[in-house]
């Protein structure tokens, strides 16, 4: 595994994926459905080549141990249109205004699903 693997998001195969799949005319609950399919993608390449999340220490509590793995969020899957030339920048641009409006006028949160209300932490840390 190369090191970079370990924060790594967007694997090749998902960008020729997400090549064939991007429509511009998609709708944002459409642009949802294929980030979903898309985070699913990125568990299952990590897990089929046992790349693991790197271990780090909390600069709150000192706490050691695994970082949270990555997730693909709608904004990062608008970025990498525009990062590898699926879309133009002024598309994904215009596509990264018109998610957060639609974010905060449905209370989504950064994967398209309803937010949770946050709650008061017991702890410091949340580990």
């Amino acid at each position: 595994m190369a090191s970079v693997d370990a924060q790594r998001t967007w694997f090749p195969e998902m960008i020729e994926e997400l090549r064939l799949r991007w429509r511009g005319d998609l709708a944002l609950p459409k642009l949802i459905e294929l980030r979903d399919g898309f985070d699913a993608m990125l568990h299952r390449v990590r897990s089929a080549r046992q790349i693991h999340t790197p271990v780090i220490r909390c600069r709150g509590c000192g706490h050691v141990g695994l970082a949270a793995e990555p997730e693909v969020s709608v904004r990062s899957m608008v970025i990498a249109l525009g990062r590898f030339r699926i879309a133009s920048v002024e598309h994904a641009t215009v596509l990264k205004k018109q998610w957060v409006a639609y974010r905060r006028a449905h209370d989504l949160d950064l994967h398209g699903k309803p937010a949770v209300p946050a709650t008061a932490p017991t702890a410091l840390c949340g580990h």
